[in-house]
């Protein structure tokens, strides 16, 4: 059995308004549905590690095939409810504690 390569991505929220991370996440799983359908989410492996509403930053884990899967998604990503909102992708790494030190948070 081959060993799940993860990749890590850090993420800030371009919002005036705020969100939880129920609210943020679901969001996200949308996109990935509304490009790739069901099957095409089955593949991505997608989790929330870390949200912060104050700082407008989120950590979300998928698997390292599916990078460039979760970026297209997050970059459709137009609205959350009906509040606009943009999401800018700051680093993707191989490890939590690299993407907390290239990122500073």
């Amino acid at each position: 059995m081959k060993k799940v390569r993860r990749r890590y991505l850090a993420l800030e929220i371009d919002s005036g308004e705020l969100f939880d991370s129920r609210e943020f996440l679901d969001a996200v799983w949308s996109a990935v549905l509304k490009l790739y359908g069901e099957y095409g989410a089955s593949r991505v492996g997608l989790a929330l590690i870390d949200y912060d509403m104050e700082k407008r930053f989120a950590v979300i884990r998928t698997v390292h095939t599916a990078v460039d899967m979760v970026r297209t998604a997050l970059a459709s990503m137009t609205r959350i409810g009906n509040k606009p909102v943009a999401i800018h992708i700051l680093r993707v790494s191989g490890t939590i504690r690299s993407l907390y030190t290239k990122t500073k948070k």
